[in-house]
């Protein structure tokens, strides 16, 4: 029982420890929220008072919301651990198929323990995410949703994980029980397929079940985009505007797909509102309700000019020409070779089961699956984590000084003042916190770097 014993608290410990570590850095940007009273020198002609003090509000708000989610997640999964979780929830999936001809199937067991741990994390995380939703983003203006359209989302966000995640489960079961001693390597060829299969069908086809995808039409802005490829030899097939302002007023943009047919999206939300307003004012007016025209004039000026998207765009195919997302793919999947590796030669140990209460003699491999990716690899996945957390902010700077290259400085400056105004992003952090936290660097570390001579 010593070897149980001391996985069991060895994990419960470092997973309490860990999660401290997180209240701290968040009650020190806590601090920074209520202590930072006048806007940065650097931000005071582009900054007005107004602005700062949503931005310092919701900051506040995210952080207190953020403390209060923390415990109740960490509450539930140390309840999940002491209680056994594991074994009663894999109980109750085999009672489901008792009498039947799978009752001794374990991917069928599988896939019924699957469907009860996603449909209890759903549920759990249904009530927080109604409150962010509908209290914190609705407070600060970002909220666009409809109570039917938020529960439609959830409904289908929901069936379309099961679709994907239970016959990848099953066939992840099969190939473990059909691979022998090197059956990680085929599970890791399995994996990459997968993921590469996912990420090619993703925006053409499960995307657009969520948000209006449309071809962005012809005029200066398509015209200059176009250029821009063409300037750093971007292989672009379409650009595309994403219908995100009835989600959420944030905005972003990205590019996929791969080899010589990629594409462009732009949320609507990053187009500058003054125009569309006046165009949808003659066009649209007997169409749009009083609750629509409020948010319209709400959110009237937000937005990026021109210029400003072209250099976002620049800061993009910065990523794509200097092969950083090539740098992430072959990160991810060395990482999942070794953790792969590792659960190979651990994931048969029965000290391991016994440690989170599952006693059977059988060791099912999505138990095991859990076990050791969600707890044994916990102290591992925090060390990766920071590590790619750190050079994702080294190639963030590095995809800013590709835009700059192109002659966007100024206009990367403004709108990187415009975005973070726009989403309300305070411009003061805890060094800590930040470096810990943030993938990309913070407004004024990058106004800082583009700022400098070459």
């Amino acid at each position: 029982m010593i070897p149980e014993f001391c996985v069991f608290y060895g994990v419960l410990t470092f997973s309490w420890i860990e999660f401290l570590w997180e209240q701290y850095l968040t009650l020190r940007q806590r601090r920074v929220y209520k202590t930072t009273n006048s806007i940065p020198e650097k931000l005071v002609n582009v900054l007005d008072v107004e602005t700062f003090n949503k931005a310092k509000s919701y900051g506040l708000d995210k952080n207190t919301f953020n403390i209060y989610e923390e415990w109740f997640n960490m509450i539930i999964s140390t309840g999940f651990i002491c209680f056994n979780g594991f074994t009663l929830i894999w109980n109750l999936s085999k009672s489901c198929l008792a009498s039947t001809k799978y009752e001794d199937s374990e991917i069928m067991i599988s896939c019924i323990f699957l469907l009860f741990m996603n449909t209890m994390g759903t549920l759990i995380s249904f009530p927080i995410s109604i409150y962010n939703t509908f209290v914190i983003e609705e407070k600060h203006g970002f909220n666009k949703q409809t109570a039917s359209f938020f529960i439609k989302d959830k409904i289908k966000n929901f069936l379309l994980i099961q679709v994907i995640a239970l016959p990848i489960t099953a066939a992840a079961i099969t190939i473990v029980k059909w691979g022998g001693r090197y059956f990680f390597i085929w599970l890791w060829v399995f994996a990459v397929v997968t993921s590469l299969f996912i990420m090619t069908i993703y925006p053409e086809f499960i995307a657009p079940l969520f948000d209006k995808y449309t071809a962005l039409t012809d005029g200066p802005l398509k015209t200059k985009i176009e250029e821009l490829a063409k300037q750093v030899n971007f292989p672009l097939y379409k650009i595309y505007i994403v219908e995100g302002s009835k989600r959420s007023a944030h905005s972003n943009a990205y590019f996929y797909g791969f080899f010589n047919s990629k594409r462009i999206v732009l949320y609507d939300t990053l187009l500058k509102n003054d125009e569309e307003l006046s165009e949808k004012k003659e066009d649209n007016e007997s169409k749009t309700t009083p609750t629509e025209d409020s948010d319209s004039k709400k959110d009237k000026g937000k937005g990026m000019n021109d210029e400003e998207i072209l250099a976002v765009l620049g800061h993009e195919l910065g990523h794509w020409k200097l092969n950083h997302i090539l740098c992430y793919i072959i990160i991810s999947q060395v990482n999942l070779f070794v953790m792969l590796f590792v659960f190979g030669w651990l994931y048969d140990h029965s000290m391991l089961y016994r440690a989170f209460g599952f006693y059977e003699t059988t060791h099912p491999v999505i138990i095991g699956l859990a076990i050791i990716f969600q707890y044994v690899f916990s102290p591992y996945n925090t060390v990766i984590s920071f590590a790619m957390t750190t050079l994702s902010r080294k190639l963030e700077f590095q995809a800013d000084a590709f835009a700059k290259k192109l002659g966007k400085a100024k206009p990367l400056e403004s709108g990187l003042i415009r975005l973070n105004n726009d989403n309300l992003g305070f411009p003061v952090y805890d060094s800590l916190y930040s470096s810990w936290h943030h993938t990309h660097p913070q407004l004024l570390e990058r106004l800082e770097a583009i700022s400098k001579t070459d």
